[in-house]
């Protein structure tokens, strides 16, 4: 079956429909990962997003029951180039098109992602229609992709209630933005126990809980959305319990502490980012998936103090607080997909939960 692709700018693709048949609005954007595509599909920080994947092949190990990030595929719709139709993989238990039809999530491929993904470099991200159909009226469907917004991501992709996992170490509450399993899997390895709660919790009913660390999670959409959480964040700073934050987490500190944010070109979505230590002088690959940014002037240098940039472009990518025990990453030290080489950053975590533990 053929299937379009329409951009908001009016540049149309020809290719073929694999997953579901049928039609769907969201934000285009890409990622330039060569593998980790079974990760990226349920990432939440991808609600209401259509993704398209720079790298040719896509969908040769096929799927398994055990490299997700969430219960099911988040994105809205998923683009390549060539789909591989036979995997192989000894751990592979079914074809990402069987996979994308089970959870009817449309997609689409043979169309040239070069060009597409040129676009979204040199115009930026924008809204897009994946469509089904033997013809297309691209005027018809123009006004409806253009009227297109992600409303309420967070509370799209967060739990509905909370869940205990137990462990013999420190007790770590998790504000759910859209968490990612291997965050809970990076805390648990090092026997944390855990509490994952709901985006809309009061510090209180958390700080109840008593937990030697805090954690803010990853999550999609436009951190300036999230007033009930940045208000919570403030509030539990209060305690001068540690925290750690990821991604929107690390957006949200800075919106609780007085900075900026601001929503990037085309953003950062793939896991061979460089970013810079600053205090180790040492720069790591990274994963990241983001489409907004701390706004490096807007923090106040008498109480942040920038740890982490990008080697590509320079944006903040980890702040240290000097009034609070907290610190706050853009990219994914649990990568999933990616390298492992920022893991020493829960080891930190860890390290500072300690430290408040004897004092």
């Amino acid at each position: 079956m053929k299937a379009f692709l329409i951009l908001e700018d009016g540049t149309v693709f020809q290719g073929i429909s694999f997953g579901v048949q049928g039609q769907v609005i969201g934000e285009i954007v890409f990622n330039t990962g060569m593998t980790g595509y079974q990760e990226v599909l349920t990432d939440p920080s991808y609600c209401g997003q259509i993704v398209t994947m720079t790298y040719p092949l896509i969908g040769n190990y096929g799927v398994n029951i055990d490299d997700v990030e969430s219960k099911k595929p988040q994105v809205k719709g998923f683009i390549v180039r060539e789909l591989c139709k036979r995997p192989s993989n000894w751990r592979s238990n079914e074809t990402l098109d069987d996979y994308l039809k089970r959870h009817h999530v449309i997609g689409i491929e043979g169309i040239d992602t070069r060009a597409l993904t040129r676009i979204l470099r040199d115009k930026g991200t924008m809204n897009g229609m994946i469509i089904t159909a033997k013809e297309v009226d691209v005027q018809a469907q123009l006004e409806d992709i253009k009227k297109f917004s992600i409303l309420n991501p967070v509370m799209q992709v967060t739990c509905d209630r909370p869940h205990h996992y137990e462990g013999d170490g420190f007790k770590v509450a998790v504000i759910d933005l859209g968490i990612k399993t291997n965050i809970i899997r990076s805390l648990r390895t090092r026997n944390c126990e855990v509490v994952v709660f709901p985006a809309s919790t009061e510090a209180k009913e958390m700080l109840d809980y008593q937990p030697d660390g805090i954690m803010l999670s990853n999550g999609p959409g436009d951190p300036k959305d999230c007033t009930d959480v940045i208000q919570t964040i403030q509030t539990l700073m209060k305690s001068n319990t540690p925290i750690f934050a990821i991604c929107l987490g690390h957006q949200l500190m800075a919106l609780a502490n007085g900075g900026n944010t601001e929503k990037l070109k085309y953003g950062h979505r793939g896991s061979n980012h460089p970013v810079k230590d600053i205090d180790k002088d040492l720069t790591y690959i990274t994963s990241q998936n983001h489409g907004y940014a701390v706004v490096e002037e807007s923090l106040d240098k008498e109480i942040a103090n920038i740890t982490h940039f990008n080697m590509n472009d320079g944006t903040v990518e980890g702040v240290q607080y000097k009034t609070h025990p907290t610190f706050t990453v853009q990219f994914h030290p649990e990568a999933s997909p990616g390298t492992r080489d920022t893991s020493y950053l829960f080891d930190e975590f860890i390290q500072i939960m300690q430290q408040r533990k004897g004092e």
